[in-house]
């Protein structure tokens, strides 16, 4: 890695995780050629069928709070 990205590097790891995670996200969004969508259309069958469960009541939904807890807890934060 250069001297310039290990620079911006040490900077973001200094932003608050939600901003960090934005970033992250922006950088891996920059690498798609434009006008690419970020996943294929077997990925949108399956967001479909999902989302027709959480409609239809078949699946049991977990609040994001309760998702985000679970998650610092298993990784010890």
């Amino acid at each position: 890695m250069s001297e310039a990205a290990e620079s911006l590097l040490a900077t973001a790891l200094d932003l608050p995780i939600d901003e960090r995670l934005g970033l992250a996200e922006a950088l891996i969004e920059s690498t798609r050629p434009p006008g690419e969508l970020p996943f294929d259309e077997s990925w949108i069958a399956i967001a479909r069928q999902r989302a027709e469960r959480v409609r239809s009541g078949l699946a049991e939904t977990i609040p994001w709070a309760e998702v985000q807890r679970e998650a610092r807890e298993a990784v010890g934060g």
